[in-house]
């Protein structure tokens, strides 16, 4: 979960095993994990999932992102 991001554009991160993380915004890529349809970044090798609104934010901070958009196949799709 991102915690927050400071004025000088460092990411603070809490990851599952509840471990924080800090990592300057430049140094992210914001990825589209497909199976969960969800935005990530990976933080010293773990992922962690973030909200649209966190991965706008990240992507202000000077993050990089590589998001890609999903499109759904299936016939009952509300899409």
């Amino acid at each position: 979960m991102l915690e927050k991001i400071d004025e000088d554009k460092t990411c603070h991160f809490t990851t599952d095993n509840g471990t924080e993380q800090l990592r300057p915004a430049s140094e992210l890529t914001i990825v589209t994990d497909s199976d969960k349809a969800m935005s990530a970044v990976d933080v010293n090798g773990e992922r962690v999932y973030i909200t649209e609104t966190e991965a706008d934010a990240l992507t202000v901070a000077g993050a990089v992102d590589g998001r890609k958009h999903l499109k759904a196949t299936d016939s009952d799709s509300v899409i």
